[in-house]
């Protein structure tokens, strides 16, 4: 029985190993894809105060979508019954509305590569945000690296035109239309047609060297014909006042 298993241990160490490598390749692959392919969170902060003073609060969080095409999804929390009050007091007296996203880029594959380098922040007046009943637009700007470079918002309607929302339940959830904006590659001057087609202007003029004649050059005879007849048109005539006769 020791003679047995004596033999068989190192087959079964054998394929312990392959295992085992076989294992570690398919975590490192799929480490990759989860890399290329992670979203991460980060904070949709409001603030809107009687004073005009910035009070940063949670507003929801942006799950930005890492990748070749990067994109963003919004989870928002309810506005409060104080925070209904406060909205539409800082609306009376024609406050700010703002928002805040920290400046991050969305094509960093480790959760350490995401530090923020500060806050990109929009404002709308807070009676737009009031009359709108919480509908409103966020665009997200990235530049061609991946990194939030700016933020927007509007309202929908945009302009203020005095009405009164008296329900406060039309102020509770936010109606919220979120996009990213990446900047668009426009297309390069088309320098080698160009030149293709000046090549061949210039082989299609070597070829009719009669084209490349002056007018002067082209027309000489039509010059000459019409010079020599004005010549004899003028000699022909009697000179002024010949036929007169002298009494």
């Amino acid at each position: 029985m020791k003679l047995l298993l004596s033999s068989i241990t190192p087959f079964v160490y054998f394929m312990i190993s392959i295992a085992c490598i076989e294992s570690q390749n398919t975590r490192r692959v799929g480490d990759v894809q989860d890399a290329e392919f992670n979203d991460f969170s980060v904070p949709l902060e409001h603030s809107f105060e009687v004073d005009d003073m910035g009070r940063f609060r949670a507003r929801g969080a942006l799950q930005l979508k890492s990748g070749r095409e990067p994109g963003a999804t919004l989870s928002q929390n309810h506005l409060s019954q104080d925070d209904r009050i406060k909205l539409k007091d800082v609306a009376a007296v024609d406050g700010l509305y703002r928002i805040r996203v920290p400046r991050v880029s969305m094509q960093a594959d480790r959760q350490a590569d995401r530090q923020t380098s500060g806050y990109l922040t929009a404002f709308v007046r807070a009676c737009a945000m009031v009359e709108s009943h919480l509908s409103d637009v966020i665009t997200l700007h990235t530049d061609v690296s991946g990194t939030l470079i700016g933020v927007s918002i509007v309202t929908l309607p945009g302009a203020c035109g005095g009405m009164e929302v008296e329900d406060d339940v039309d102020l509770e959830v936010f109606n919220t239309t979120l996009a990213v904006m990446a900047p668009v590659t426009a297309p390069g001057p088309e320098t080698a047609l160009f030149l293709e087609r000046m090549e061949q202007e210039s082989e299609k003029k070597g070829k009719n060297p009669q084209e490349q004649k002056s007018f002067f050059a082209k027309y000489w005879y039509l010059i000459l014909g019409g010079a020599i007849f004005l010549m004899a048109s003028n000699s022909a005539q009697p000179p002024a006042g010949g036929g007169r006769e002298q009494s």
